[in-house]
């Protein structure tokens, strides 16, 4: 534990002892502004002062604002206590002496290093600690047909062989296609989808000392194996809008896709309906559906899930104690309230307690989800499902993370570089010693 931690215990002793115990007034900056989220935010800031005797301020932030809005607070000396951010802050906030990791490694210490997915932890780990406090997160996923796998003795689509087994297999167009593979190149679908597969691989554009030149015996690898799922979808310029629209007629045996669409997997959304059957609100197409987060390719056996992580930032200008006491709270006592905000997106990074070490996985499994109707997750779908959703926080991974390069590889993913030369490939108009050439000289001129 830090001095200034220890100092600031003694004090808080020191302070019950006498009798002269402060409440603090905590400020709170949320990205989750929706009305209906700020609403729980607000319940839960209540239920924290019924507790404790600290206020706090819940303040909406957009998400884009959020860097410049915390910039020009800390110039100012006026950040406020705790900031939920997303995972391209957490590292360099505490390198700018933004955030208070002493405080937010206390915390990971407090409740339990154990009980937090490891992955979610490694994005934010610094060379003595942890820069926020993981709240919550998803993984990208392989959603297949488990019902048309089983009834052909087909093995679950968790590597590049599996899935491109199943092609071979299970695609019949137009009756059912393979794939349905994002060929769109100016939407961030298609990066996203090609960042799990290079992970997935264990292919990184960027090292600790910036851009690293693509291997090309795995970079191939990768140009392969979506050439065959590219091959294996519809024609046409594809993004998330084909692959759910064709998963959902029953017309695709594997996507890839957010966990946003397991709601509306089961009937819960009318804006969008399953349509393999006449009845937009039937559960039938989830209670025929698998999920794979791990997925790997032949250089990578370990494999990689995509993950998008969001943290507790306690900052330097924070009321340190009750700061601390609040993100407690809401990872633990007020943690199911915390996933609850949108359980369908938020999947625990703390599965429970060192008491009770599924705890918080089998409350999120409880809550609704769904938009005009609401059913919890674990009525919708098989416990070893939600095991595997829960589990790809273990090994959740984004280029640039671990080697403190995400802004660099955030860059390079939004030039679209990748994107265009993999579909370039992909139509056959060069080779894969090109497009591992071509991308390579793209992506060495990004700074």
């Amino acid at each position: 534990m830090s001095l200034k931690r220890i100092l600031g215990l003694s004090t808080a002793l020191i302070t019950g002892v006498a009798g002269l115990a402060m409440a603090e007034d905590l400020k709170f900056w949320t990205t989750e502004e929706q009305a209906e989220r700020l609403a729980k935010q607000e319940e839960m800031a209540a239920k924290f002062e019924a507790l404790t005797g600290h206020t706090v301020e819940v303040i909406p932030v957009t998400e884009t604002d959020l860097g410049t809005r915390a910039t020009a607070a800390f110039a100012a000396g006026d950040l406020p206590d705790v900031i939920y951010h997303t995972l391209q802050y957490a590292l360099p906030w505490a390198e700018a002496g933004i955030l208070d990791t002493d405080a937010a490694s206390d915390v990971i210490e407090n409740l339990g290093e154990g009980t937090f997915a490891s992955g979610a932890l490694a994005m934010a780990a610094t060379a003595d600690g942890f820069a926020s406090v993981p709240v919550d997160g998803w993984t990208q996923m392989v959603v297949y047909r488990k019902d048309l796998f089983d009834a052909a003795g087909l093995a679950a689509p968790d590597s590049f062989a599996n899935v491109v087994a199943a092609i071979e297999a299970l695609h019949n167009p137009p009756e059912m296609f393979g794939f349905v593979a994002a060929t769109k190149v100016d939407e961030n679908f298609m990066s996203q989808v090609l960042e799990h597969v290079f992970l997935a691989n264990g292919v990184s554009p960027v090292d600790d000392k910036g851009f690293a030149a693509l291997d090309e015996a795995a970079t191939t690898e990768v140009l392969e194996f979506y050439k065959a799922i590219a091959k294996a979808s519809p024609p046409g310029e594809l993004y998330w809008k084909q692959s759910r629209e064709l998963y959902f007629a029953g017309k695709a045996a594997m996507i890839i896709w957010s966990p946003f669409i397991l709601d509306e997997l089961a009937g819960l959304r009318d804006s969008a309906p399953p349509t393999i059957n006449d009845d937009p609100t039937s559960s039938e197409l989830a209670s025929k559906t698998g999920i794979v987060t791990n997925f790997s390719g032949p250089s990578n056996p370990d494999g990689a899930a995509w993950g998008d992580i969001r943290y507790f930032g306690i900052t330097n200008d924070a009321a340190t104690d009750a700061a601390m006491e609040f993100v407690e709270f809401s990872m633990s006592d007020g943690y199911a309230a915390t996933l609850s905000i949108a359980p369908e997106g938020k999947f625990p990074v703390r599965k429970g307690t060192e008491a009770d070490p599924a705890a918080f996985s089998k409350a999120w499994a409880k809550l609704p989800v769904g938009v005009d109707r609401k059913a919890p997750l674990g009525d919708l779908y098989a416990q070893d499902m939600i095991d595997e959703i829960v589990g790809g926080l273990d090994v959740a991974q984004r280029w640039g993370v671990s080697e403190g390069q995400l802004s660099l590889a955030s860059k390079m993913i939004n030039s679209q570089a990748i994107n265009r030369i993999v579909r370039q490939f992909v139509d056959d108009k060069i080779d894969a010693s090109a497009a591992v050439a071509a991308m390579n000289k793209e992506l060495s001129a990004i700074e």
